[in-house]
């Protein structure tokens, strides 16, 4: 069984390894589906959309209106720095598939019921563009 949840922040970052407009500072409003997979328990669910609230939102509300941003990006995060800029710094790019992972990671360290077996991060950049990583759990 599968259940999932959606969930919408605006951030800013930007890439500077782009040869196009991406190099440049900008946002999105960004959308992540969280997809939970596993066996369903004693009460009919996989698991409780509260209990995902509860794992997903303390995540989301630290990327909402900030700057995601790779360590490597001195030139920026000095700027952001400057400017008072709530910035999460990140060891890679902030690609959408990049930003996928960092979810699912975040999210895998959370205490997950042992009845999931697997996790699904969709992150759509634009309405029509997302990147998405999946993982088995033991």
């Amino acid at each position: 069984m599968k259940v999932a949840k959606e969930f919408r922040w605006e951030m800013g970052h930007r890439l500077p390894f782009h040869n196009e407009r991406c190099r440049h500072l900008h946002g999105h409003s960004y959308k992540a589906l969280i997809e939970l997979e596993g066996d369903i328990d004693e009460n009919g669910m996989v698991i409780d959309f509260y209990d995902v609230n509860k794992i997903v939102n303390p995540i989301i509300d630290e990327l909402d209106h900030s700057f995601l941003c790779d360590k490597a990006d001195l030139d920026l995060i000095e700027a952001l720095k400057k400017l008072q800029s709530q910035i999460v710094l990140i060891d890679y790019p902030s690609t959408a598939e990049n930003i996928s992972k960092y979810l699912s990671d975040k999210i895998i360290k959370s205490i997950l019921p042992k009845n999931i077996n697997k996790l699904t991060v969709r992150v759509f950049e634009t309405f029509d563009s997302f990147a998405e990583h999946s993982v088995e759990l033991s």
